[in-house]
Formats: structure tokens, C-alpha cells, sequence
């Protein structure tokens, strides 16, 4: 790497914020010898830019010696973020490779079948005409060739060990503050039923049963009868079956598509089980594993592991001479490189200075009560009320509802509808999340997206979105093993710096320029109790954000004044029927517990006003722009064309 030229290769005409001074210190960061780099850079700074910039410092062909590892790599776990790559006329020679199934085969008769299934691997020995057009091959042989090749962290991963894409100069890593994570995601093997193919073949055994213990540390053989013993003798039985399978699909001369999906699926699968039987049987790994099976005999396994490091040395570290780490939030160095198996001693750090004005980036405290489980019946009305103000308070501006999960959406949605502001809102499920989105980016009315899950990798300039609010504070499911087994071990402050992570990643969308301006409403008081635990591990410019914090003077919670600006009359929902607990009511137990900022007069008027509206007509039905849209599909002429969305 030479990286003295890391700011010629800047690919803008021109530098804005403070991208020079940042790119001055990883330069003089990796010409002192370090050989991973981490860039804090604050959410808008540009952050593709810089890794573009970084980059160019890798080293040349023409420089190089035989078997010296040249270009770079740009990878991220975000496919929206790869899609922003693939569209910036800056970042032209970011030469974009995704994975096959995202690439349909274009031999005549193979209308829509992805190249994960076209006859190529369906067909021993196929020999396709039109190879050298694949759109998949063709891609894949640009990217492994040329300078720069970009892909996301899964493809990335599970191209380790090819001979395509080898070792490179330079690894960069955009939005790299989840690695440790995603590692932990990519190498959780699933064993159930729509998983494991020869299911149905192989007895499933209560492993679990013998002891209440679910964990054991790599290096400690058990005893035999323990949970993960348990586990690593079945999943020896279920490998060999697995092979056994695969073999006889391999044997046959063609495939049809299911039976294609069934090889490579069992192919997949005998790599997860030998990886795992691997590391758990050599006392030199550093990795513990956690299995859970709460169904007991014959129900699904998942087998989970713990601070990944090995599985990241052979997919991540192995894979570059030199690497650039970038995120907003890697909040504490230490603890960032043991979670992804580095030394601190030999990372450098380069902070990046927030140059966005700080009046322009607000928050504001409009907590209404804990979102926690067993205050949420109490709380989520409150918030519903609350949200109300605010669409009163942005009429003509589009804003976003962080829900944390789809429960609190549909709750929210039908406590919004007992006050009959739906005509504005727009929501989503798993299957519709991308549809929605980006029908709610493209509407010009001022919707508002009840989202779950989208705090990250989000662009929302300028008018796309002015205002949004976090409903509660996303710590993450203490259900989930992995979380029992740090918390148990004490490791309440990664808890916590997770936590506080997505929100300054959910801060970060609404806010991307210098001349940006959108507005963060907290809604959950554990949010506040999280910014108290977590101080120390808070960036300076988001901390600013914290301590000006202040508590707005919102209007009334008049469903009439927050759908003024679509033109809309308030309509309640059919859940909104006489005799129910109105908003008028729900905002009078906030007031009685003490978390209201206005006087009692005024909520109680304001709030039995938007009451009276919302039940006054219960004979109506009310629907959120999404069920608007489908039903307009579905009675659409075309609509047997379409199909549904």
C-alpha cells in the first residue's frame, strides 16, 4: 500500500467537511504501520468517498512483485448501502458482484429463472453458448479482474478460499460497526425442518435434556452428556446423512430446480456442520457456542457462536495486506476489536469531526412512560396520543416511526386508528419492507412510514423525511442466548453500548448534509436512562446532541390538524368501537402519572377534542396508505398481470 496517494485518489472535485484533515490522519495513520485503520465518521461525512479514497492507496499491478496481492476491496452488510455504491457516478470503478440468485439467466425459455437455478447447475457438464453474456459470469469476471471490486459482507464471507476473488492489498469496510454480529449471524447453523432437507431422515434428539447447562467453552472437552456434546454427536450423524444425499444428487446427469435447491442447500449445509464440528473439537479455539432447543426431541436446533474471532480471521482477515474499518458507532475501541478478535494495541483510530450544525440535528424528549414489556399496555397509548401531536405539529412534512418490532407497529397503527389519522400513515411487513419503502420515499403527500427495523443504512435528505421518533429503546432480546450468556457473564456494558449504537444510527437518517435539517422526538423514558448508563462510551458531537436536548410545545392532539395536510377527514378504525378506552382517556393516566409537559386543561380539552373526533364516526372503515395501495391493485384492470404488488 502507498498511502501517500490515499487524497489524490479522493474521487469528488472537491473535499466538503472535514473529509481532508480525515483522510491526512489515515494516511499518516497506515504510513506509521498499522495495518487496520478505524474510521468514526459521523453519519453524512461521505463515508463511500473516504473508502474510495483509501482505497487508491492500494497496491498497483504495475508496482507489484509476483505474488504480491494487489487492488481492493469494498464490502458492507448493508445491500442498500452496495446499491448507493452501484449508483454513484463518483464511484464508477467500484465494480459492483452480488450473489447469483440476484441475476437472471438469459437462455431462450428461461423466463425469470435466476442463475442459482438456470441449467448450468442443473445439467452435468451443461456447456452454455452464452456464458460470456451471463449477467452473472460477466460481473463476477469484471469485479475479480479490475482494480476495485465491491460486494456485500455475505458474499464477501462465502467467497473465502476462492480462487476468484483472493487475497487483495486493501479491505474496506463500510458500516463496520456490526462485524462481530454479522460474523456471529453468518455462522449460526439452523437445524429445522424448512433447513435441513433430509429432515424427515434423521431422528432429532432432546439435547438439552441431560443438564440445565446450554454452553460450553471451546477447549474444555465435556464429559459426553452434555447439551453441546449432545449436539456435536448428532450433527456428526446428520453431516454423514447429509453427504450421503448430496452424493446421489450429484450422481445424477440433470436436475430440476427443486432438486437443484436441495443439492446446493445440502452442499451448504455439510460446510456449516463441519465448520462447527471443527472448531468445537480444537481446544485452541477461542469460540464458545450456545444450542437452543426449547421444543425439545425432534424440534429445531439452532446452534449458536460467541465472539466469532476464528470465523473472522479465515472470511475477513485473511482475505487483505491492509484494512479501513468505517461507522458512526464504534463507540469504544477496546471492546470493538476483541469482539472481532484484534489487538487494540495494533488498530489505529481516526475520528472524524461532525461539521453539521448542531440546531439542525435537535432531539426532543417527549418521553410518555417505559416501553418496557410490562409497562407497554400502559405506555404504547400514550405514544399513539403522542405521535398525533406531532403529525398536528409537521402537517405538511414526512416523518418516521421507529417501532422496534412489528408487535408495537400493529398496536401503534390501531391506536392511531381510534383517533382516525390512518389516511396518513403507511406501514409494512416482512415480505412488503423494500415495496414500502420506497413507495413511501417516492409519495409527495406527508406520510408517515411506521417502520420496524430501519434504523440503519437509510438515507432520508432533505424532504424525504424531516421528523421521526424512536418509540422505544432498542436494546437487544434477552430471550436470545447469545444475550443470556454476555449478561450472565456480566457484560452489561456492551448491552448497553449496543443499544445506544441504533440510536445514533436511527439519528443519523433524517440528518445528511450540512444544510440538512430533521428532528428526533424520544418517546421511551428508558431512553434517557440508556444515554445516563451509557455516557461514557458516547461520541462528543451526539453527546452535544444529548445535552441540548430539550422538551417542545406541541399542539393538540386534533386528528382534524394532523391530516390538514393530505386533505383527509379523520375515519376511526373498526377496533374503535363505542365503549372502548378512548385517546381522551389514555392521555388523562399520562397526566395522572405525572409525565405530562402542558397543562391539565389544555391536554384534557385537546385530547377529548381528538376523542370526540375519532369515535364520532366508528361506522367508518379507515385505511393506511398501504392497504389503500393494495386494494387499488388487487381491483386494478391489469391486476391478474401485475399480481399483487
Amino acid at each position: 500500500m502507498d498511502p501517500d496517494r490515499i487524497l489524490a485518489e479522493f474521487p469528488a472535485p472537491s473535499f466538503r467537511g472535514a473529509q481532508k484533515e480525515a483522510l491526512h490522519d489515515v494516511r499518516d495513520a497506515f504510513a506509521a504501520g498499522n495495518e487496520v485503520v478505524l474510521v468514526r465518521a459521523p453519519t453524512g461525512s461521505g463515508k463511500s468517498l473516504l473508502a474510495r479514497a483509501i482505497m487508491g492507496g492500494a497496491r498497483t499491478v504495475e508496482a507489484a512483485e509476483p505474488r504480491q496481492a494487489t487492488g481492493a476491496y469494498y464490502t458492507t452488510p448493508q445491500v442498500s448501502q452496495l446499491d448507493d455504491v452501484a449508483t454513484d457516478d463518483l464511484l464508477e470503478d467500484l465494480n459492483v458482484i452480488r450473489g447469483k440468485s440476484n441475476y437472471a439467466c438469459i437462455l431462450p425459455g428461461e423466463h425469470d429463472t435466476p442463475v442459482d437455478r438456470a441449467p448450468c447447475v442443473r445439467q452435468r457438464g451443461f456447456d452454455c453458448s452464452v456464458k460470456h453474456r451471463c449477467p452473472y459470469f460477466s460481473d463476477r469476471a469484471i469485479a475479480s479482474s479490475r482494480r476495485f471490486a465491491a460486494m456485500t459482507l455475505a458474499y464477501f464471507m462465502q467467497t473465502a478460499g476462492s480462487e476468484v476473488f483472493g487475497e487483495r492489498d486493501v479491505v474496506v469496510i463500510d458500516e463496520a460497526h456490526g462485524l462481530a454480529e454479522w460474523a456471529e449471524m453468518y455462522a449460526t447453523i439452523e437445524l429445522s425442518p424448512d433447513r435441513v432437507p433430509v429432515w424427515e431422515d434423521v431422528g432429532v434428539p432432546d439435547v438439552s435434556a441431560a443438564s440445565a447447562s446450554g454452553d460450553r467453552d471451546a477447549g474444555h472437552e465435556g464429559d459426553g452428556h452434555d447439551p453441546l456434546d449432545r449436539t456435536a454427536r448428532f450433527v456428526e450423524q446428520l453431516r454423514s446423512v447429509c453427504e450421503g444425499a448430496k452424493d446421489d444428487l450429484v450422481g445424477r446427469a440433470e436436475l430440476d430446480a427443486e432438486e437443484v435447491a436441495r443439492r446446493d442447500r445440502l452442499q451448504e449445509l455439510i460446510g456449516e456442520l463441519g465448520w462447527f464440528l471443527e472448531d468445537y473439537r480444537d481446544p485452541e479455539s477461542p469460540t464458545t457456542w450456545v444450542v437452543d432447543q426449547p421444543g425439545g426431541e425432534g424440534t429445531a436446533i439452532t446452534i449458536k457462536p460467541l465472539d466469532p474471532a476464528r470465523y473472522l480471521r479465515h472470511t475477513v482477515w485473511d482475505r487483505g495486506n491492509r484494512f479501513a474499518l468505517l461507522s458512526a458507532t464504534i463507540l469504544s475501541k477496546e471492546a470493538f476489536c476483541r469482539g472481532v478478535g484484534l489487538d487494540p494495541d495494533d488498530v489505529a483510530l481516526v475520528d472524524v469531526e461532525h461539521t453539521f450544525p448542531l440546531e439542525n440535528r435537535p432531539l426532543y424528549d417527549v418521553t410518555r412512560g417505559k416501553m418496557t414489556y410490562e409497562h407497554r399496555e400502559e405506555t404504547l397509548p400514550r405514544i399513539a396520543e403522542l405521535i398525533v401531536r406531532l403529525m398536528a405539529e409537521h402537517p405538511d412534512e414526512k416523518g418516521l416511526v421507529h417501532a422496534h418490532s412489528y408487535a408495537i407497529a400493529d398496536q401503534l397503527v390501531d391506536r392511531l386508528g381510534e383517533f382516525g389519522v390512518t389516511a396518513r400513515l403507511r406501514r409494512h411487513t416482512k415480505a412488503t419492507r423494500d415495496d414500502e419503502l420506497e413507495a413511501w420515499k417516492a409519495s409527495d403527500d406527508p406520510e408517515v412510514f411506521v417502520s420496524v427495523k430501519m434504523e440503519e443504512a437509510l438515507d432520508l435528505r432533505d424532504d424525504l423525511c424531516r421528523w421521526q421518533v424512536i418509540c422505544k429503546a432498542p436494546y437487544l432480546n434477552t430471550n436470545d442466548s447469545r444475550v443470556e450468556r454476555r449478561l450472565e457473564e456480566g457484560q452489561w456494558a456492551w448491552y448497553h453500548r449496543a443499544a445506544l449504537r441504533t440510536v445514533i444510527q436511527a439519528c443519523g437518517r433524517v440528518v445528511r448534509a450540512p444544510d440538512d435539517a430533521g428532528a428526533t422526538y424520544l418517546a421511551d423514558d428508558s431512553l434517557l436512562d440508556l444515554f445516563d448508563r451509557a455516557r461514557a462510551d458516547m461520541p462528543s458531537w451526539f453527546g452535544d446532541q444529548v445535552r441540548e436536548m430539550s422538551t417542545p410545545d406541541l399542539p393538540p392532539a386534533d386528528p382534524a390538524a394532523a391530516l390538514a395536510g393530505i386533505d383527509a377527514d379523520p375515519t376511526v378504525t373498526a377496533s374503535a368501537t363505542p365503549g372502548s378506552a378512548t385517546p381522551g382517556a389514555a392521555a388523562d393516566d399520562r397526566r395522572e402519572s405525572g409525565h405530562s409537559g402542558q397543562s391539565s386543561g389544555q391536554n384534557r380539552s385537546s385530547a377529548s377534542n381528538g376523542g370526540d373526533r375519532s369515535t364520532s364516526r366508528s361506522d367508518t372503515r379507515s385505511e393506511t396508505r398501504s392497504e389503500r395501495d393494495a386494494k387499488r391493485r388487487e381491483n386494478h384492470p391489469l391486476s391478474d398481470v401485475w399480481g399483487d404488488g
